[in-house]
């Protein structure tokens, strides 16, 4: 029987780059870093709340903390990427992500019992928060340089499943922590993990972003930050996949309530806790692990419509769920479908976008993917405190389900949309006057 790579499809093909594995090891330490940190905040957070009630707010407002930065600093950081060496930015936002992981130390291990404390502790995740916002699309844009357009379904996968894993063991970890130690533990071994990474991020190549055409006429400053934007709206197919995401994980995330079913619906600790909050990333990395060794789908955008609307059934079940063992199927499933779509998804972005514009764009995918989030951490704490969270986790499952059926009837881009690997780059993506000044070259040519 021949084997897959001798059948035409190596499932290790992105892995076999040098550099690529070298990103990959230092992505899974960053990712790993942050979810031991957000289990331990989330953690402290609700833990020291008076009522469940009061620890849905609390979560509501840390899911408020963290979108702030994705709404107000992805554009000018999708420009940065464009302007600057990629590298080098992703390198800061390691070391942002440092630094304030060691003021999170000092503040639960030596002022945790101030008034101030839980002020303290949302101000540092915000500026944490912003540092990864930064960094984001410098990151998502040098990981696209460092393979060949072919490889990028392939890259995505791999990448997927190494934040799943990373996903996988950094709240387990975590919370594994917290019960033997404290959340001061978490913050400082999630800054070392950092500081780690930042030293293999150093020895990637550095990447700079493609210029413009000999003889395209300058943008001004604001024309060129929202052209990542303009291109979204532009491109049917990219701007429905978003729009997917957006509002179906808006919706239909529960992430943000787990303390609350932990403790108060389930009834396990900070360990039973913490594999709740991996539970839908061992899901995500089984599904990851089939995917790199299948053919890519030859219908990838009923593919992207199905898993949404499994991710959306799993959630209505985990929210109607009194049993933990059904409850981490759930989730798990949730993260098996959610898997899927990431990859058909964020593949789309670097094969639909020139590479002199990923950063922008990347920016605006990680508006949407970034807003929902975190508002939809918001939304659920919010409608927790109202509702109960029980209430408002179905209630976001069936909201999610409403997603898939307006965006799969009012965008047939997607219903349309076959193998990834016959996707090209969209050709709207500049302005008239460019587009004009480069057929005028290549007339004189």
């Amino acid at each position: 029987m021949p084997s897959t790579h001798q059948a035409g499809h190596d499932p290790y093909a992105a892995l076999r780059v040098p550099a690529f594995r070298r990103y990959s090891i230092a992505f899974i330490l960053s990712v790993i870093a942050g979810q031991v940190q957000t289990t331990a905040v989330g953690w402290e957070i609700a833990h020291n709340a008076a009522t469940a009630s009061d620890s849905a707010l609390r979560l509501g407002i840390l899911g408020l903390v963290l979108a702030i930065p994705t709404l107000l600093l992805s554009l000018p950081a999708g420009q940065i990427a464009d302007w600057l060496d990629r590298k080098k930015l992703f390198m800061f936002q390691q070391v942002a992500l440092g630094v304030c992981a060691i003021a999170l130390t000092i503040v639960s291990g030596v002022f945790h019992a101030s008034p101030h404390a839980l002020m303290l502790t949302y101000a540092f995740v915000l500026v944490g928060a912003a540092g990864a916002t930064v960094g984001r699309p410098s990151r998502e844009a040098l990981m696209s340089g460092l393979i060949p357009p072919s490889l990028y379904p392939n890259a995505i996968t791999w990448n997927s499943t190494s934040f799943e894993l990373s996903s996988m063991v950094g709240p387990g970890l975590g919370g594994m922590i917290i019960s033997i130690s404290s959340p001061a533990m978490a913050y400082l071994l999630s800054a070392i993990a950092w500081g780690i990474a930042l030293v293999l991020i150093g020895t990637l190549p550095s990447s700079k972003a493609e210029r413009k055409p000999a003889g395209a006429p300058r943008e001004s400053a604001l024309a060129s930050l929202t052209q990542g934007v303009r291109f979204v709206f532009r491109t049917k197919l990219l701007l429905a996949a978003l729009t997917l995401d957006l509002f179906a994980v808006l919706f239909g995330g529960a992430v943000f309530l787990l303390p609350i079913f932990a403790e108060d619906i389930l009834h396990v600790g900070p360990t039973g806790f913490g594999w709740l909050r991996a539970a839908s990333s061992i899901g995500a990395v089984s599904m990851a692990m089939i995917q790199a060794h299948m053919k890519p789908f030859k219908k990838a955008g009923w593919a992207l419509l199905a898993t949404v609307s499994g991710f959306a059934i799993a959630t209505i079940v985990f929210g109607l769920s009194r049993s933990y063992t059904l409850s981490f199927v759930m989730l798990m499933l949730t993260g098996a479908f959610d898997n899927i779509s990431v990859v058909i998804r964020h593949s789309l972005v670097p094969l639909l976008t020139p590479d002199r514009m990923r950063g922008r764009v990347f920016a605006v995918n990680q508006i949407f993917v970034g807003s929902s989030n975190e508002l939809g951490g918001l939304e659920s704490g919010l409608s927790a405190w109202w509702l109960g969270a029980a209430r408002s986790v179905v209630l976001g499952g069936v909201a999610s389900l409403a997603v898939v059926l307006l965006v799969g009837a009012g965008f047939k881009q997607v219903r349309e949309l076959g193998s990834l690997h016959d996707v090209r780059p969209a050709d709207d993506d500049i302005s008239d006057a460019e587009r004009q000044a480069q057929n005028k070259g290549a007339a004189l040519v």
